[in-house]
């Protein structure tokens, strides 16, 4: 008997149109497997999620950058086809952030946590992510906003090169724009180039402090606080391998124990009154070994699967638990177990793994969504080595914005790059 109340359905709702998302797919995994019907309203084209067989139906979503107002047409139109209360699960920042608004109009027909309205948009907005982290003492990079290109080429000369450069509210970027999440910053006259650009963005520039990486710097932190603030699920991870590699989301990571970690993420969610998955990412600090909040991510990381307990449970089962008023399970830590994205990390998928592991896209009761990404991945990998030798091959365009090194993506940014 499954542990989670079959009679209620989830919803996986994302706007962004990346296919590679295997987040969604270990999400419609992890509660299928459980009995429960999983709808997922998401972009079909393509995506390898719409062939496991634990998605009970694919929803045509909201177009990305959509308004409130269009997200909750959507989710009125899915809650009429799926017929009874679901458990709704944002899997993005900007449908996150749309929910949270959006609770009271979509109740009786979507089970969401209780929090404050605007809290996921004040934790997934960069700047206001600066300003929580002074209010509440938590480290963070040293973060400036300029008001004016000129400011800015003045402020990366006061922060010292290289620097990183955010948008504050990276959802709205708009598509085919070139303009990148984060951006690793050389020199002042880039940041200058780059500011210019904020009318397009959307959103203010934000310039930080650059913390190197190395060896046992990148942390992530996945949990679920639940209704009385607790933090049950998930835990402490440390990011082995990145794609791109040094400096972006995690392709292979190890769960390990880490008391600072917890112990900074328990305290920031109670102090904000967070409610509902989250996910944050870390970075140590090499001279000083503190742990400074980079990212806080109101929704679940695409690999929070790798936190699955000795019970069986992970922050998508018990955000379904909390909400239909069932029991949490108490399991134990599996330490040293891993996570692995197959097509970022082919000969880690290869390696034995002592302490366990899971993979993103292949499971061998749910082959077919595996056997689609490898078909998809070789058509994006061979298009990207077309465009390039294009662009080889043409003369040197001007660019808006000078060269920068690998851009610096966060886990709930680019597995659509």
């Amino acid at each position: 008997m499954s542990l989670l109340d079959t009679r209620v359905p989830a919803v996986l709702l994302r706007t962004d149109r990346n296919p590679f998302h295997h987040g969604t797919l270990g999400a419609a995994r992890s509660l299928g497997r459980a009995g429960v019907e999983v709808h997922v309203v998401a972009d079909s084209a393509g995506s390898p999620v719409r062939h496991s067989r634990y998605v009970r139906r694919m929803h045509a979503p909201p177009r990305p950058g959509a308004s409130a107002e269009e997200i909750l047409a959507v989710l009125r139109r899915v809650a009429d086809r799926v017929g009874r209360p679901a458990v709704l699960i944002p899997m993005d920042d900007a449908t996150a952030i749309a929910a949270g608004h959006l609770r009271a109009a979509l109740a009786p027909s979507y089970l969401l946590p209780a929090m404050p309205a605007t809290l996921p948009e004040r934790v997934a907005d960069k700047a206001a992510l600066a300003a929580v982290c002074a209010s509440a003492g938590l480290p963070h990079p040293t973060t400036l906003i300029a008001d004016s290109p000129g400011r800015a080429a003045d402020d990366a000369r006061r922060l010292g090169l290289p620097l990183v450069a955010k948008w504050s509210r990276p959802w709205l970027l708009p598509p085919g724009s070139g303009l990148r999440s984060t951006l690793l910053v050389h020199s002042a006259q880039q940041a200058r180039e780059l500011h210019a650009r904020t009318a397009e963005a959307g959103s203010a520039l934000l310039l930080q402090e650059y913390l190197p990486p190395g060896a046992d710097r990148d942390w992530f932190f996945h949990g679920y606080a639940d209704r009385s603030g607790a933090v049950r699920a998930g835990g402490p991870g440390r990011k082995q391998l990145a794609w791109p590699r040094g400096a972006g989301l995690t392709a292979v990571g190890r769960w390990t124990p880490n008391p600072q970690v917890r112990a900074l993420a328990e305290r920031l969610t109670g102090e904000l009154g967070y409610r509902g998955v989250f996910d944050l990412d870390f970075r140590r600090c090499g001279t000083t070994g503190r742990y400074h909040l980079l990212d806080f991510n109101p929704r679940p990381g695409a690999q929070f699967r790798l936190f699955a307990d000795s019970a069986g449970l992970d922050v998508v089962r018990a955000l379904h638990l909390d909400l239909t008023g069932r029991p949490l399970p108490e399991g134990d830590p599996v330490a040293g177990r891993s996570f692995v994205v197959e097509n970022y990390a082919p000969f880690a998928a290869l390696r034995t793994a002592p302490g366990g592991r899971e993979l993103a896209w292949y499971a061998g009761d749910d082959r077919v969504p595996g056997w689609a990404m490898w078909a998809l991945w070789a058509r994006h990998v061979s298009g990207r080595l077309r465009q390039r030798l294009g662009t080889a091959a043409a003369p040197p365009a001007p660019r808006a914005i000078p060269r920068a090194a690998t851009p610096l993506l966060t886990d709930n940014e680019k597995a659509s790059s």
